[in-house]
């Protein structure tokens, strides 16, 4: 499995001009802005405060490219959903991850961050449906899952496959910071995608 060597925030982004260049294999995150992708990132570098974890959802207002390894990057984007962000900013953000999308060769796969304990939002959807526009390849992470009984985990789980309707190709991963499970799956799916590049 994946060990992670080293790893650092490279830039933050807010146009195409400022992106990394040497054509390394990038994974998207995005997510609801309260979702965990935070503590996902760290989790998944193992470090305990790379991603700084906001008391305040919708801290993050740039594309912040973290480099793993010297070998990929994740792609933090703001999140989406929050209500305090004005309409300007929102809609601003939505145009930086569209012009992201749009032409970024680079990048291999988005994890999509959804908490497991809810159902999918109407901005889930608008987010999943956004991403399969681009034709881009999702993995659903559903985040949170220690904090879901192990009566209710299989009825959460279907309520998130049925509102989403995953397309061929597309997958989900149980997910949880505080116990790890998942991440061993990310990183494998990440290995796999980096290496076929190489």
């Amino acid at each position: 499995m994946m060990k992670i060597n080293n790893v650092d925030l490279y830039i933050s982004a807010v146009r195409r001009s400022q992106y990394p260049e040497e054509g390394k294999p990038e994974f998207l995150l995005v997510g609801r802005s309260n979702v965990g992708k935070s503590s996902f990132i760290n989790t998944i570098v193992n470090r305990k405060n790379l991603a700084r974890v906001s008391a305040t959802p919708g801290k993050t207002q740039t594309l912040n490219f973290y480099i793993v390894n010297d070998s990929f990057y994740l792609v933090d984007v703001p999140g989406y959903g929050y209500a305090l962000t004005s309409k300007e900013q929102q809609k601003k953000f939505g145009l930086m991850i569209e012009e992201y999308l749009e032409k970024r060769k680079e990048l291999k796969r988005v994890f999509m961050l959804i908490d497991f304990r809810h159902k999918p939002t109407e901005d889930d959807l608008l987010m999943y449906n956004f991403l399969k526009y681009y034709h881009v390849p999702v993995t659903i992470v559903a985040t949170k899952v220690d904090k879901v009984g192990a009566s209710k985990k299989d009825a959460n789980l279907k309520s998130i496959t049925d509102s989403l309707d995953l397309v061929v190709g597309d997958d989900i991963v149980l997910f949880s910071s505080v116990t790890k499970l998942g991440r061993e799956e990310i990183l494998q799916k990440i290995e796999d995608l980096t290496i076929e590049i190489v």
